[in-house]
Parts: C-alpha cells; structure tokens; sequence
C-alpha cells in the first residue's frame, strides 16, 4: 500500500509535512532562489576572469593567473548549477517519476570533480614557479584583487540564502573560497611590496589550490552519497524503525530502505507486520506511521507494504535485521 497517496479521511497524515515545514523554517522561511541570480552571478565572473587574466599578465602574478582559473571554473559551475535549478522546479513525469531533485546533486557532483582536477595543475603549477620565483608587480595584484573580492563577496552573499541545498552549497563555498584566496593576493602583495619576497606570490598560488581541493572533496562526497542512494544523515536505520515500532499494533518491522533524493527530499520503504484487521484499520496504521516519519525524520514520501503477523517473511532481502518489540 502507497503511503503517499491523497487517499479520502487521510488528511492528518499530511499535517506534519506542514508542521515540519514550520518546525524547520530556515529552509523553507524565504521563497526559493530564483535561476536569475545564477546567471548574473556566471556574466560578472566571466568578466572577473578576463580582468584576473589581464592582471595576472601585466602583473606576471602566478597567483592572480591561478586565481583566474579558479574563477573561470566557476562559469560552468554555475552554469550547470543554473540549469539544475531549471530542472529541479520540473514536475514528476512518466519518465522521472520522483521528480528532477537530483539534477542540483548531480550538478554538486560535475562540479567537484572539475575543481578537483583543477586543483591539483594549479598545486603543479604553483610549485613549479616556486622553483625560479618572478618579481610581481604589486599594484596589479592589489587592484585586481580588491575588484575580485567585491564581485566574489557580492556572489557569496547572494547565494547565502540556498547554503542547505548541496548543489547551491558547492557554489557557495566555491565562492567564498575565492573571496578569501583574495584577500590572502591582496595582503601578499602589500608583504612582496615592502620584503620584495617574490616567493610569496607561488605560495599564495599553492595555497588557493589547496582551498579548492580541500572544499570539493567534502561536496563530491556528500553528491555520490546522494547519487548512490545513500541514507540522509537525520534518519539512522535502527532508529526508524523503533520509531515505526511504537505505533500501535505494529509487531515487527524490517526491509528497511532509506534514501535522500537530494536537498530536503527523503523517501522510505520498508516492510511491516500487522496482526489481521479491517482495511481501514490498516489504512489508519499507515497513516500514523507516515505522521511519525515526517515529524521525526523529515521523511516526506514513504511506502509501507503490511505483512500479516506470523507468516513467513516474504521479504527476500532483509536491511537490517528484523526488529521486533521486546
């Protein structure tokens, strides 16, 4: 039986979806972001990136350079992140038929990986000039950088509002990576100016490749947790289940699968054994137990299949073992 229908008389069942919605306000309290601020934020990088790259030249700063790579793996970031919220808002179809919700965690996914690889040649790259360091010129890496930090910053604050979405959360902490690898160019630049220390600029290049592996490899973990049906974090297996076995007349539960369809999205199935009774009766066990899985594990679209006690498992595939009460 399908706990997530609209079925006549079921209507409590959906209160706690509303009251979840309440009881977790920081996600839901402000409307959704709008694509648009995805795709200014990609015209000004793009133009940060051509001033990072003139810069960089004229100031012959590997770290400005470096920092303009970074920067320019933010345009399909964001342009990849833009069209997953396209998607995300697409509703359920024939085809997709728990809905576009993965598309931003797939997007997370893409992005890491490409800031990943990106790292490691700036890490090479940056090495290499500490090697046979230049001379900079200073003023070019403190302006270009000041004009960088207020574009970064200006994106970091506009996306600030979406950091529990994962896909929004890659860009985010993306950006706020280059806003802070700004900072470091811009106070680097004032030492080189009064240590003439050239070796400074290669280090602060190696650095700002650190950064960026150091925040993709959390954001490429969490996507392929996600993409690989893993379990969200606010629903332990064992702990569900106790919190299904206390619902009146359930006797034993197990089958158990729980998975995170990305951002704020968790769906449940799972077996549960019942003693015989009228399916109305049934229907009202089912409903309780889709109450609880929504106020206590922010599990909003559950399938619940009843058994009848004392009859051999049908279950093939037990996850975990079965849990009776005691």
């Amino acid at each position: 039986m399908h706990t997530h229908s609209h079925a006549p008389g079921q209507t409590h069942a959906h209160d706690p979806a509303g009251e979840h919605a309440h009881g977790h306000s920081h996600d839901h309290a402000h409307p959704p972001m709008s694509p648009s601020v995805l795709a200014w934020a990609m015209v000004a990088t793009l133009g940060l990136v051509v001033a990072e790259v003139f810069g960089g030249f004229l100031g012959r700063s590997v770290a400005l350079l470096n920092d303009a790579v970074h920067n320019l793996s933010d345009v399909p970031a964001l342009g990849i992140s833009w069209l997953a919220m396209r998607w995300a808002q697409r509703p359920a179809d024939s085809e997709k038929t728990f809905g576009y919700h993965r598309s931003g965690t797939l997007a997370a996914f893409t992005n890491a990986i490409v800031l990943v690889l990106l790292s490691l040649w700036l890490g090479y790259e940056a090495i290499d000039r500490l090697r046979s360091p230049h001379q900079v010129v200073e003023s070019w890496m403190i302006w270009t950088s000041i004009a960088a930090l207020l574009v970064n910053g200006g994106i970091t604050l506009a996306l600030v509002r979406g950091h529990s979405d994962l896909n929004l959360r890659s860009i985010l902490v993306h950006n706020f990576g280059d806003a802070l690898s700004n900072l470091a160019i811009i106070v680097g630049a004032i030492i080189i100016l009064y240590t003439r220390a050239a070796w400074i600029d290669p280090l602060l290049g190696l650095a700002i490749g650190l950064l960026v592996l150091y925040s993709s490899v959390g954001i490429l973990r969490d996507s392929a947790h996600i993409l690989l049906e893993g379990r969200p974090k606010c629903a332990g297996v064992e702990e569900v289940a106790r919190a299904i076995l206390t619902i009146e007349n359930v006797y034993e539960v197990h089958d158990i699968h729980i998975w995170s369809l990305g951002g704020s999205h968790n769906a449940l199935s799972c077996h549960a054994r019942v003693p015989d009774m009228h399916m109305d009766q049934c229907e009202k066990i089912i409903a309780a137990i889709r109450k609880k899985l929504a106020e206590d594990f922010q599990i909003e679209h559950s399938t619940v299949q009843l058994e009848r006690a004392g009859l051999p498992a049908s279950s093939g595939y037990v996850m975990p073992e079965p849990i009776r009460k005691n």
